[in-house]
């Protein structure tokens, strides 16, 4: 069965060189679900769909977000940024038309599916700090262990290419010293007020509380 590969272009990213044949629709930066309809109508008349990403973490992950809530996770999913980035790093891609002829040539494998309670997928980094970029009160923890209690710098969390899908961190207290990741399937925040980053996109409104977690169904990374 052939695959046919469909290109979603995100803003004003380049686009490789190796994709210069392939069909190619047009979307903003962080693409709204409207900016879907074109691709997937594409994508639902051939046997085995490839949807190629060009853009950023940001549009990546609303892309996955669209096919998590369409339940279209059955369409293999590829990304090519025009620079490394959290997405690339947390799941080892490379970008440019490097990250081109791999997601023409590469193979889709089953990774874990991260989202918050906001429906919202991951694919890079959510970053939380207090209000205004402060110092973040609250207590959160990933599974049963607990990553901080009181005041911090900031947190991290990240997906992974395996289980138990995601993995979080806090600053160091101390600058010289290494920054401490622990994995598990979900992480809780709680907190008076939190500003969330997910993949570069500022929530509009703090929180006072956010769960990360792996979703029911893994998707489709070519890589």
């Amino acid at each position: 069965m052939a695959l046919t590969p469909v290109v979603l272009i995100c803003g004003d990213a380049p686009l490789p060189l190796p994709l210069g044949s392939i069909s190619a629709s047009s979307a903003p930066t962080v693409p709204d679900k409207d900016e879907f309809d074109e691709v997937f109508s594409k994508l639902q008349v051939v046997a085995d769909p490839r949807l190629i990403v060009v853009g950023s973490d940001a549009a990546l992950a609303a892309t996955l977000t669209r096919l998590m809530r369409t339940e279209r996770l059955h369409i293999e999913l590829a990304y090519v940024a025009e620079h490394r980035s959290e997405a690339t790093e947390a799941y080892h891609l490379s970008a440019g038309a490097r990250g081109a002829r791999t997601a023409l040539k590469g193979t889709a494998r089953p990774v874990p599916l991260i989202r918050d309670d906001a429906g919202i997928a991951l694919v890079g980094c959510a970053a939380v700090t207090g209000p205004d970029g402060g110092p973040l009160v609250g207590e959160a923890y990933v599974d049963d262990t607990r990553l901080f209690s009181g005041t911090t710098t900031n947190m991290n969390i990240t997906p992974t290419p395996r289980m138990p899908g995601l993995r979080a961190s806090v600053e160091p207290r101390r600058r010289w010293l290494p920054r401490r990741w622990v994995e598990g399937r979900a992480v809780q925040l709680g907190s008076p007020a939190a500003a969330l980053t997910r993949d570069g996109v500022p929530n509009p409104r703090d929180v006072k509380r956010s769960t990360f977690y792996r979703h029911d169904q893994e998707w489709l990374l070519v890589r």
